[in-house]
C-alpha cells in the first residue's frame, strides 16, 4: 500500500520522550482523506524504548500503522536512511523524539507539497520548550538547538542564502531523497564515533543542489522540548563546536568541483579573519558571557575544519 506521508522518528534511549510525541500525533486533525504511517526507529538504544512502542502498537489506531524498525549503525544519519528504506510514503516527515508537533502538523506537510510540486524539502517552524531559562541573548544561537521561527509567512530558502533548516519537523519527497541524499553519508550524526554535526544539511544540500525547492512552511508547527542538561555552557559548547568542525565540508558542497580548490582557501582566510576580529572585540566577556563563549567557538571550530577533517578522514 502506498502512503501520503511516513512519519519517521529515529530514537536513541527515547523511551521517555516518546509517549509526548505519540500523544501528539494521534492527536492529528483533518487527515480524513490522508494515508499515513509512522515508523520509529531504534538506533541502538540500550534503555527499554523498545518496549515502550510495542506497548503502544497494541492499542494504536489500525488506520496509521505503528512500525518499529531498528538501526544498529549508530547516527542519526543512518536512522534516517532506514527510515526512508523502509517508508511506503510519497512524503517523509522526520521528527525527533523530542518534537512535539500541532495537531494540523501532519495536513500542513500535506497540503503544503501539494501545493509545491518542486519542493523537495519543506521545513517547519520550530518553538522552544525550554525545561529552564536560556542563558541572556540566547536568541543569537538558538539555530544551533534547531530553533527556527522565521515569521508567519512561508519562504523559499534560495541558495544564495546559505541557509537551510534542520532535520527536526524536516519534510522531505521520497523520490528526492532517494535520487540524491548521499548513501553512505560523509557526515553521519554525533556518536560515539565522531563528534561532526550537520549530517542533516548534507542530504538537504544534495537535494537543493539538485534543483529541488527548500521551504520553510511556518504551518508545520512545532515545539522542541529542551532539557536544562542542554542548556548548560559545556553542551552549549559542544553542539556548537560539532557544527563548526563540519562547516568546511558543508560550505564546499555549495560550490561546484572545479571551483573548490579556488573558493576553500578564500573561505578559510574570511573565517580567520573573523575569528580574530571577534576575539578582539570580545575576549573578555568570554569567561562569563556562555552566548559570546559560544560564538567564539564556532568561529574557531570553523578555522580548525579542513584540518579536522583531513585528519580524521585521512587516517592520521
Amino acid at each position: 500500500m502506498s502512503y501520503d506521508l511516513t512519519i519517521a522518528i529515529p530514537t536513541f534511549n527515547g523511551a521517555a520522550r516518546l509517549p509526548r510525541l505519540l500523544a501528539c500525533l494521534r492527536a492529528q486533525v483533518d487527515t480524513d482523506k490522508l494515508n499515513w504511517e509512522i515508523i520509529i526507529v531504534d538506533n541502538n538504544s540500550t534503555d527499554n524504548t523498545a518496549d515502550v512502542i510495542r506497548e503502544y502498537q497494541q492499542d494504536w489506531p489500525t488506520d496509521v500503522p505503528l512500525h518499529y524498525s531498528f538501526e544498529p549503525r549508530q547516527g542519526a544519519a543512518f536512522a534516517r536512511i532506514r527510515a526512508v528504506e523502509e517508508a511506503r510514503g510519497q512524503l517523509v516527515g522526520f521528527l525527533d523524539d523530542d518534537n512535539l508537533p500541532n495537531e494540523r502538523w501532519v495536513a500542513a506537510a500535506c497540503d503544503f507539497a501539494d501545493q509545491h510540486p518542486q519542493a523537495g524539502a519543506i521545513g517547519s517552524q520550530i518553538h522552544p520548550e525550554y525545561e529552564v531559562p536560556p542563558p541572556e541573548n540566547f536568541e543569537r544561537i538558538a539555530s544551533f538547538l534547531a530553533i527556527v521561527e522565521r515569521g508567519e509567512q512561508s519562504q523559499l530558502y534560495q541558495p544564495a542564502m546559505k541557509m537551510l533548516p534542520p532535520s527536526a519537523g524536516l519534510v522531505v519527497r521520497r523520490e528526492a531523497w532517494q535520487r540524491h541524499a548521499p548513501n553512505p553519508p560523509f557526515l553521519q550524526g554525533r556518536s560515539g564515533k565522531t563528534i561532526l554535526n550537520s549530517e542533516d544539511l548534507e542530504s538537504i544540500l544534495h537535494i537543493q543542489n539538485a534543483g529541488w525547492q527548500v521551504w520553510y512552511n511556518p504551518a508545520m508547527e512545532i515545539y522542541h522540548v529542551i532539557p536544562r542538561n542542554r542548556l548548560t555552557r559545556d553542551y552549549l559548547l559542544y553542539i556548537v563546536r560539532s557544527t563548526g568542525l563540519a562547516r568546511h565540508y558543508i560550505r564546499s558542497l555549495r560550490w561546484r568541483p572545479w571551483q573548490r580548490p579556488f573558493l576553500a582557501p578564500a573561505g578559510w582566510l574570511r573565517d580567520v579573519s573573523r575569528a580574530a576580529i571577534y576575539f578582539l572585540q570580545h575576549h573578555q566577556e568570554l569567561d562569563s558571557d556562555t552566548v559570546t563563549a559560544c560564538e567564539m567557538e564556532f568561529l574557531k571550530s570553523s578555522v580548525l575544519s579542513p584540518f579536522y577533517l583531513w585528519r580524521k578522514y585521512s587516517g592520521l
